[in-house]
């Protein structure tokens, strides 16, 4: 009797191990070849996931920056446009999901579909949702804004935080609103064996940020690999910009700006109007953080320009400060107006601010514009003789 308590208790135990095994999700393993790039490279990914399932690699930067989303798009079952305003400081400055191979296809039809390309169709379209989850928890403020408020770029009032599900909706539309393209987000490089072993290498573009990186292997929603971390160094000349997300050698605009610089004052201006879509075409530049950064670098033309301008008696000052009122207006609606615009918004904007500036410009070549302007310039030289004298005088 007691020996068949001893097999029926054996037994009994033996069967909840059995079930315990069976239960227990097989481990995804991951594993790379190297912890360390010089402003980029390419990483070597290995490991093994349960046989017959996809592998999805998430991959993301330690490093955050700021994304935005303003939605005045019309509301199919309203009809009303929402005027809501999505912002997050706390995007990876480095995001992308790598696919197998056999999605390469699908990936290829999203790209044709060109800006109008939905994040989260495309998460769903090639199965890489279950990948999904770091830009998902991210803290998202939501503004409610309003017609006026847009214009003249007001945030709006604060809303209440969002449940984790929309949260995870609307982060899906700010990493599309962040990198724009599919193509930076999404790749797909897994080759993957009938037992499960999986391999793929994964580059990492020059210019992106420095720090450490993160990348996780996924088969499922249940089977997650451990996360591994390479470091991305970078040296001077090379820098990273905190508040645009990337690296780039300084030497580029360091030039570019001379050139530009030297053309512009032969042309009476600060060269700030040259220098702003140069900068978004040329490097991988947020409108918002080239806007801002052209502003206080033209000060240094236009401090020269000044003083140059008074010496020679060409400034009225009660003109000037009528005009400067208003510019502090616009210095201040302008700034807050650019997060509520994407970059094809103020691309368009400014390339018909720059074709009428080049229309008035050859308008002003004509010889009947040459003939009225010949008195013009005869007024001017008289002033700037006197000026002269005047110098002369003082200096006596």
């Amino acid at each position: 009797m007691v020996i068949g308590l001893f097999l029926f208790t054996s037994g009994a135990t033996f069967a909840k191990t059995a079930v315990r095994s069976k239960a227990a999700p097989p481990v995804v393993t991951i594993q790379i070849d190297k912890t360390a790039l010089n402003n980029g490279g390419t990483i070597k990914v290995t490991g093994k996931a349960p046989a017959g399932k996809p592998v999805y690699l998430e991959v993301s930067s330690e490093k955050k920056v700021r994304a935005s989303r303003f939605d005045a798009e019309v509301d199919k079952d309203s009809g009303k446009r929402p005027y809501i305003l999505y912002l997050t400081h706390d995007m990876p400055a480095y995001y992308k999901i790598f696919t197998p191979k056999d999605q390469a296809e699908k990936l290829d039809a999203i790209k044709k579909e060109g800006s109008k390309w939905s994040y989260s169709k495309a998460l769903k379209d090639v199965g890489a949702e279950v990948a999904f989850t770091v830009p998902a928890k991210i803290a998202i403020d939501k503004y409610q804004a309003t017609l006026l408020g847009s214009i003249i770029g007001s945030r709006g009032t604060l809303l209440p935080a969002m449940d984790p599900k929309e949260n995870a909706k609307r982060s899906m539309q700010l990493v599309k609103a962040r990198f724009r393209s599919a193509d930076k987000v999404l790749a797909a490089v897994v080759d993957i064996a009938p037992d499960g072993t999986y391999t793929a290498e994964i580059k990492i573009r020059q210019g992106l940020a420095p720090g450490r990186y993160t990348i996780v292997a996924v088969a499922d929603k249940d089977h997650r690999s451990e996360a591994v971390t390479f470091e991305n160094a970078i040296s001077f000349p090379i820098v990273y910009l905190n508040n645009a997300g990337t690296s780039l050698n300084l030497f580029g605009p360091f030039f570019l700006t001379l050139g530009i610089s030297i053309f512009g004052v032969l042309m009476g201006a600060g060269g700030g109007f040259i220098m702003n879509p140069l900068l978004i075409s040329l490097w991988p530049l947020p409108h918002t953080v080239v806007a801002g950064t052209v502003m206080p670098t033209v000060l240094f033309s236009q401090g020269s320009g000044i003083y140059n301008y008074s010496k020679i008696k060409f400034i009225s000052w009660k003109l000037g400060v009528a005009i400067g009122l208003s510019m502090v207006a616009g210095g201040f609606i302008g700034p807050k107006l650019t997060e509520l615009i994407t970059l094809d918004q103020f691309k368009f904007v400014f390339g018909w601010i720059l074709l009428v500036l080049a229309g008035l410009m050859f308008w002003q070549t004509t010889p009947g514009y040459l003939e009225k302007n010949k008195k013009e310039q005869a007024i001017l030289n008289e002033f700037k003789k006197k000026a002269e004298a005047e110098a002369k005088a003082k200096k006596k």
